[in-house]
């Protein structure tokens, strides 16, 4: 299957300021991409492409005073099948651990692990193990947190979730995340573009969505505990240990979002103008 993913968003600077851009789609799926996330600014500027420590592809852009507009269309391959569901993936013990999926063991800005050991271990410390555990902790958060756009801000934690109860996406990973962190499994923090493909549509604009993936059985597995159930066509954007390591854009300086627009959807017998290209 084909994927048409992209976005427009413009920032209004009252001076110029300097950016930090995460926008392009996440390395890992290069082979799929038939028709590249190229990156655009209107007005021109230059952007410098760089990754980070945790393999996402970032940008840096000095946006001149006034509106600036980042756009990007894209075409990407995917096999049009669900997600996994591997109940015989096991945990692994702290010990037998690779290295580098220790960092998501560890607590973080909106996954405090300090705050929350206790009441996991209260809630799963005795029940099932390996994928069955996760799958636990995305029920239990599925079913505890309600979903509202009005219920968003930047400075909510896992914490604040729990005690909520409300929440958006990313609230429902950070909490799913630092439960399963606070239970020795890994769990690492994604975002990325999730379209409505094999279901209903949703009327609500499309946003960018947050999931994450728990390390099980000497590889890592994709895990929602908004949408609680495997999905089709999901686009990996930028992975890190949680919101703060994958914000779309920070700024150093004052700015506003004055435009935003995302899709993610099934095509077929669309292609890209050359001449939006040159």
């Amino acid at each position: 299957m084909r994927i048409r993913v992209g976005f427009d968003l413009v920032y209004d600077c009252p001076q110029p300021t300097p950016m930090l851009v995460m926008l392009r789609i996440h390395p890992s799926r290069d082979a799929d991409v038939t028709t590249p996330d190229l990156l655009r600014t209107d007005p021109a500027v230059p952007i410098e492409t760089y990754v980070d420590s945790f393999g996402n592809r970032c940008g840096r852009v000095l946006a001149p005073a006034g509106k600036i507009r980042f756009s990007t269309d894209a075409i990407v391959l995917d096999s049009g099948l669900t997600e996994p569901v591997v109940p015989e993936a096991a945990e692994i013990p702290v010990p037998a651990l690779p290295e580098d999926s220790l960092v998501f063991l560890l607590g973080s800005r909106y996954c405090q692990t300090d705050l929350m050991s206790e009441t996991a271990w209260k809630l799963f410390g005795t029940g099932p193990t390996g994928w069955a555990k996760v799958q636990a902790i995305c029920d239990f958060v599925h079913e505890h947190v309600r979903f509202g756009y009005d219920h968003a801000r930047p400075t909510k934690s896992a914490w604040d979730v729990y005690e909520e109860r409300t929440g958006v996406c990313r609230d429902f990973a950070h909490l799913a995340i630092t439960l399963c962190r606070c239970m020795n499994i890994p769990a690492r923090y994604c975002t990325g573009y999730l379209g409505d493909i094999g279901l209903p549509p949703d009327p609500a604009p499309m946003d960018f969505s947050a999931w994450f993936e728990a390390y099980l059985g000497g590889r890592w597995y994709t895990f929602d505990a908004r949408h609680n159930k495997p999905r089709i066509g999901r686009v990996l954007m930028a992975r890190g240990r949680d919101a703060a390591d994958v914000a779309l854009s920070n700024s150093f300086g004052m700015t506003t979002l004055a435009g935003f627009k995302v899709w993610s959807e099934e095509v077929t017998g669309w292609t890209r103008d050359p001449a939006e290209d040159a």
